[in-house]
């Protein structure tokens, strides 16, 4: 695990002492000096309000984008800012043109948001939704292709697909289950919320019409930091989810003014993305993949369970097995959530997934394995009462 990073790093965010936080997956943690970039830009708009966002913003915003591209691929103009990956989603499914018997496809991993937004804009059109159900744990890509190939047909007209399974950590194999939806029709979706500072990402690369991503996961970025890229063909008929003042100027007009609301955790990413930098984006993916997997390994072994996916079909995310005896409802996976958090200081989501409780282990760079050493001692003492 490369790079001067574990608890070292900890002083770099104004994480509570004590707390071992394996959640950064979750909704992120910002870096003290992006925060601090960020209060900067908010008092440059407090000191002129209507200069700032009425003249000045949309440069500023555009500016922005092309870092953006810098680092995730293709060109600026292509990229617009939205609060989070939901909202692109919604954007894409309330511009969609769906019909009684046309058919959108989700899979069974689907992030719960993103397939109630995908429920709701099939009942609206008298579309069917569709469920790929894919194996888990998961053996390898094989199994989440022949999971999505089945279940396409001549009627899907949308496919939306995780590049990284928000519940489980699954990498899955994007690029060939695009070209998979293309050639059964289907135009692709993406929900990139975990993969932009997780991968070596290039997503005009992918393939996909429409990939909607968050930046305040794993770049760094603010909370309320998410990009929607759109390639070039679909952007006529893209509309944010909310219609204002710009309808009809373009992709980006359209997106850069939705209404008043504040711009500052965008116009922070460049600051996010010279804050990840300074460390190597890659020694960082190295550092919280290796240490995701490790993480996982030594769970499995001392609870003598599988991991949620083999190291080629993990990022910085993985699941790892809890104690098989423990009870694997909902109500058991929020009572084990809390006990670890308000008893040990211990922050991780426990999912109750195929028979089993499962912990989502996040790695980021200012943590260590003591850390998850720390969760699986606190976990047994829970087994051994329940």
């Amino acid at each position: 695990m490369a790079g001067p990073f574990g608890h070292g790093m900890r002083d770099l965010w104004s994480l509570e002492a004590g707390a071992i936080y394996l959640n950064h997956g979750t909704v992120g943690v910002t870096p003290n000096e992006v925060m601090a970039a960020q209060w900067s830009i908010k008092q440059r708009i407090e000191a002129h309000p209507a200069r700032f966002m009425l003249r000045e913003l949309k440069p500023e915003l555009r500016a922005a984008a092309a870092r953006v591209a810098e680092i995730l691929g293709g060109r600026g103009d292509d990229y617009v800012f939205t609060d989070n990956a939901t909202t692109g989603v919604n954007a894409v499914l309330r511009s969609a043109d769906l019909g009684p018997g046309d058919e959108v496809l989700v899979t069974d991993h689907t992030y719960g948001a993103v397939a109630n937004a995908a429920r709701h804009a099939c009942e609206r059109a008298g579309a069917t939704l569709v469920a790929a159900q894919i194996p888990f744990p998961i053996s390898d890509n094989a199994a989440a292709m022949a999971a999505v190939e089945s279940a396409l047909s001549e009627r899907t007209r949308i496919a939306i697909l995780d590049h990284v399974t928000s519940e489980t950590g699954i990498v899955l194999p994007l690029r060939r289950l695009v070209a998979a939806c293309h050639a059964a029709g289907a135009q692709v979706l993406v929900d990139g919320a975990h993969a932009p500072g997780t991968l070596d990402l290039d997503i005009p690369g992918c393939g996909a019409e429409w990939y909607a991503a968050n930046l305040h996961k794993w770049l760094f970025a603010p909370r309320g930091c998410g990009i929607l890229w759109a390639a070039e063909s679909v952007q006529q008929s893209l509309h944010p989810a909310v219609i204002s003042w710009r309808l009809g100027e373009g992709f980006t007009a359209e997106f850069d003014w939705t209404g008043t609301r504040d711009p500052s955790p965008f116009l922070s990413l460049p600051a996010a993305l010279d804050f990840l930098a300074s460390f190597g984006a890659d020694a960082v993916r190295e550092y919280n993949h290796d240490l995701a997997v490790a993480a996982a390994g030594m769970l499995a072994e001392r609870f003598a369970g599988p991991q949620g996916a083999p190291p080629a079909m993990t990022a910085a995310m993985a699941l790892a097995p809890l104690p098989g005896k423990l009870a694997a409802g909902l109500e058991e996976a929020n009572a084990l959530r809390d006990h670890l958090l308000y008893t040990h200081s211990i922050e991780v989501p426990i999912i109750a997934w195929s028979g089993r409780l499962w912990a989502r282990l996040a790695a980021q760079v200012y943590c260590q394995m003591s850390d998850f050493e720390a969760l699986a001692d606190a976990v047994e003492g829970w087994a051994a009462k329940h």
